[in-house]
């Protein structure tokens, strides 16, 4: 499928990528999630199946499986 912004001729592509969010106050990071990612611009465009799958992880709030550091940019 082409590229929904104006003038981008990439295409998107199946791929995996680290989706972070902000959910009550906490940044969330998830990996390995399935995403259309643009070839040329790297827009990211999730399925609504997949979003839906977010926040029911979320809802949830599982026990998470590792830990990163955050930085602020100040």
């Amino acid at each position: 499928m082409r590229c929904s912004l104006e003038g981008c001729p990439g295409q998107y592509e199946e791929r995996h990528v680290v989706h972070t969010v902000r959910y009550l106050g906490k940044v969330i990071v998830i990996d390995h999630v399935p995403a259309e990612v643009c070839s040329a611009c790297g827009d990211v465009l999730l399925r609504p199946e997949v979003v839906r799958r977010i926040e029911k992880l979320l809802a949830e709030t599982p026990q998470p499986v590792g830990a990163v550091p955050l930085y602020e940019f100040a």
